[in-house]
């Protein structure tokens, strides 16, 4: 691991003026809150930089706060943490249950919301040093080597698959994220963060040079919210899904008004799918219903050599999914 500077900020505003200094003196500076994905690649040297910006000294960025519009949630939250809280178990299901099925105990308890949401693909190419297109490179590897675990939705050039639990169900949720940079605050839709590697390879979302993801905000819940997520893995844990969906539904006297499908590990981003969302607006949750969402789901998808197998499971989990949505009352 190359040697850095650790930086310990009395604010967030102060936190960025170290990052800016750091670029202005020609260093490179990161910044650092759980640091579980971002230590792995330093000691890879996948990352090397000069400055380390660590979060976790400010106060405050780690509070579920409700308000009259919904829920704020501080980006420095860890993981674990969140999938305790009564207001987010009882009405954001998808998004305690995403938490709850990252990694393991030990990662969940020092590993945050914003971290989670814009680590780096693992794709073991980009983790194991080739100059892929994630490393600056010009070449997606997997396309003619191992591509098991890649994308079967929205690939190209890069064939990742986004890593992160939540995003899916920050999706779903229709999440507002707020990101503070040099340049102030914005506030940027979830569904509108994460990028395509059509728009820039090396890139997962819209956070530029010196931004950081501080909190996440979440529209009040309704009356008749229905949510959870499943997640497929090859093992049992410290692993990402090869596929997972993150479903919202509306549902009044039985019928479903309102839906967000959004799926995981099949697409370098949360993938949403609005051909199963019209499929179930308008209709009852039956095993029928949930058939017919399945093959929706995977309508369009284009494997590779190897991850063929992702079609007919990401069909079998969407439909075992809302099934168990349907049932419950």
């Amino acid at each position: 691991m190359k040697s850095f500077t650790n930086a310990k900020p009395r604010d967030l505003a102060h936190a960025l003026t170290l990052v800016q200094q750091a670029h202005t003196g020609g260093r490179t500076a990161v910044l650092a809150g759980g640091g579980s994905d971002l230590l792995g690649q330093m000691k890879e040297r996948i990352v090397t930089p000069d400055v380390l910006v660590h979060l976790k000294s400010i106060k405050g960025l780690d509070q579920v706060k409700e308000e009259k519009s919904g829920v704020t949630i501080g980006g420095l939250i860890t993981l674990d943490a969140l999938s305790h809280h009564p207001l987010i178990r009882r009405q954001y299901a998808v998004l305690a249950e995403a938490c709850d099925d990252v990694a393991t105990p030990q990662i969940r308890n020092v590993a945050t919301l914003a971290g989670n949401v814009c680590q780096r693909p693992w794709c073991w190419y980009y983790r194991n040093g080739f100059k892929c297109f994630k490393a600056g490179g010009n070449t997606c590897y997997s396309v003619a080597g191992e591509n098991e675990f890649h994308a079967i939705f929205g690939g190209g050039p890069s064939h990742i698959v986004h890593p992160s639990d939540t995003a899916p169900a920050l999706v779903a949720l229709d999440a507002k994220f707020r990101i503070a940079g040099p340049a102030g605050e914005r506030v940027v839709p979830a569904a509108e963060f994460f990028t395509l590697p059509t728009l820039d390879p090396a890139r997962e979302n819209v956070l530029k040079d010196g931004e950081a993801l501080v909190a996440v905000m979440l529209p009040a819940a309704r009356a008749g919210a229905r949510s959870t997520y499943h997640k497929i893995m090859d093992r049992e844990a410290w692993t990402h899904a090869i596929v997972s969906a993150a479903v919202v539904l509306h549902i009044d006297k039985d019928v479903c008004r309102e839906a967000r499908v959004v799926l995981g590990g099949v697409a370098p981003i949360p993938w949403r799918s609005p051909e199963v969302e019209k499929l179930l607006v308008g209709q009852r949750l039956t095993p029928e219903l949930a058939a017919k969402a399945g093959e929706a789901a995977v309508a369009g998808a284009k494997p590779l050599a190897k991850n063929g197998y992702k079609v007919p499971l990401t069909q079998a989990m969407v439909k075992r999914t809302l099934e168990g949505l349907g049932a419950k009352s």
